[in-house]
Parts: structure tokens; sequence; C-alpha cells
């Protein structure tokens, strides 16, 4: 079970410094006339990276299958994530 904690809140702070990226790629983009990310997809990166937290969290203070819960809405956040907006 801490096993899986330890993965599933590496996931979600891996994702809270992605969204911190592509954020700041935006912005740099904006000032210097380049293309970047659009506001779309950082929104989309802040919003699933929120989710991961706040599963993460629930899965933090829970034991049994409340905690693989809140462990699998940070995997399926950060599949989602990947799979919509990086692989697509």
């Amino acid at each position: 079970m801490r096993v899986l904690r330890a993965i599933s809140g590496a996931v979600a702070a891996g994702m809270v410094v992605l969204a911190l990226v592509v954020a700041g790629s935006a912005i740099v983009g904006e000032v210097r006339g380049y293309p970047g990310p659009g506001g779309k997809m950082v929104g989309w990166h802040i919003g699933l990276s929120a989710a991961a937290v706040v599963g993460q969290v629930f899965a933090d203070r829970r034991r049994g299958l409340s905690a693989i819960s809140g462990s699998l809405v940070v995997f399926v956040a950060a599949g989602y994530l990947l799979v919509t907006q990086w692989w697509n």
C-alpha cells in the first residue's frame, strides 16, 4: 500500500511541475511572440493536476480500498492528460 501511494505521489508531483512548465512556456511564448501551448492545453494541465493532488491527499489520509481509489484517480488523471494532450 505504501509503495502504491508513493508512486502516485510522485506522479501527482510530476503533474504539478508539468503544469507549471506548460503555463510558463505559454507565458514566455506569448511575451516573445512564439507559438506555444494554448489556453486550452494550460487549462487541462492545471485542472487535471489539481484533481491528481486532491486524489493523492485523499489516498494519503485513508487506508485500504479508499487509499487505492485515491491513487487510481491520480493514475487515471495522468493517463488522460498524456493521451489527450501529448499523444493526440
